[in-house]
């Protein structure tokens, strides 16, 4: 596993793939995260990866306040807001993990940051939510209906919107994730990458068409939260009309056009996978790697699960994108 050794001057020569981000801008976005949220730990995993059948790569992005990736896309957005003459303050909807990031981008810089939760989200990020100083407002409904009010605030109270996917600044931070990957490893036949809104997706499928074409592209859904994935296969956007999952950090109902697109032109591969692989994949991170994965961060290892041929003798990168779940919620689903 050796460094590629690119310079940032030959990144800039890459060929770029037809999608609204730009290589040049997440080289910038990339001085402007804090960093307590770059250069991440990424290890390769013998026990696991023997166990599936691959060479397996572990890219850790929970050692963060935050314990998710998202931090990285909130110090770019927060950190152009503070340098822009627009009013100092945010808003995002939020079943947790960005809520979190927003609040913690926006305490650093003085930027003041409310969150548009639903009454379903879990209880203990949003508690950190409110102890890291962002306000919290709660709608009854799912994300999708804590989306629409976070749009009406922003409409009325001069308020930058921070939509995970839309807004490019967290796509770029994400695609950071991939700069760190493909110069820490001579070769990446695949990476694995959770796909709720579609910026970690997007942002990291980006850099690697750019910088590793020949890397596979795998972007997962849960099977009780199929939206992007269907659009992804229809090429156009298909919305449901619920989201039944444990994975609540990718379970969105309405795909975003823009963002299809993005992921139309990065994406190799976008397998739906069963319930029952996610909490395998949950408790394989924790018996073999000792980690504590949210549902989310483990929908890489139940790909694999459900479609080991297609990953067996390969070197396959699988992002942890979050650890924020409750203990006992933890403990149940990573029973035997």
């Amino acid at each position: 596993m050796q460094p590629v050794g690119e310079s940032p001057a030959a990144f800039r020569k890459a060929s770029q793939p037809d999608t609204r981000l730009d290589l040049r801008r997440i080289l910038e976005a990339r001085e402007q995260i804090s960093r307590i949220f770059r250069d991440t730990p990424q290890f390769g995993c013998p026990s696991l990866g023997d166990l599936l059948g691959c060479e397996l790569v572990i890219k850790l992005e929970t050692a963060n306040p935050i314990r998710c990736f998202k931090g990285r896309g909130t110090e770019v957005a927060m950190s152009r807001l503070a340098r822009s003459a627009e009013p100092q303050a945010s808003v995002c909807a939020s079943a947790g993990n960005l809520g979190q990031a927003l609040a913690y981008s926006g305490r650093e810089r003085g930027i003041g940051v409310t969150v548009v939760a639903a009454t379903s989200a879990n209880a203990a990020k949003i508690d950190h939510i409110r102890r890291l100083g962002a306000a919290v407002e709660l709608v009854k409904g799912d994300i999708e209906d804590a989306r629409e009010r976070a749009r009406e605030i922003a409409a009325s109270g001069n308020a930058l919107l921070v939509e995970d996917s839309e807004n490019l600044d967290t796509c770029e931070g994400a695609g950071t994730i991939g700069l760190e990957l493909v110069e820490g490893f001579g070769r990446i036949d695949t990476i694995l990458l959770a796909l709720g809104g579609g910026a970690l997706a997007t942002g990291v499928g980006h850099v690697f068409k750019c910088l590793s074409p020949a890397t596979e592209v795998v972007c997962i859904q849960p099977s009780g939260a199929p939206a992007m994935a269907l659009s992804w296969r229809a090429r156009s956007v298909v919305t449901t009309d619920r989201a039944d999952t444990i994975a609540d950090g990718v379970a969105g109902r309405f795909p975003i056009a823009a963002v299809l697109q993005d992921l139309l032109a990065v994406a190799n591969h976008v397998p739906l996978v069963e319930e029952a692989s996610i909490k395998a994949g949950m408790r394989l991170l924790h018996r073999h790697a000792g980690l504590v994965a949210e549902p989310s961060a483990a929908l890489g290892v139940a790909a694999i699960l459900e479609d080991p041929s297609r990953y067996r003798g390969k070197r396959v990168v699988t992002v942890i994108c979050g650890s924020n779940v409750l203990p006992e919620a933890f403990s149940v689903w990573t029973q035997d």
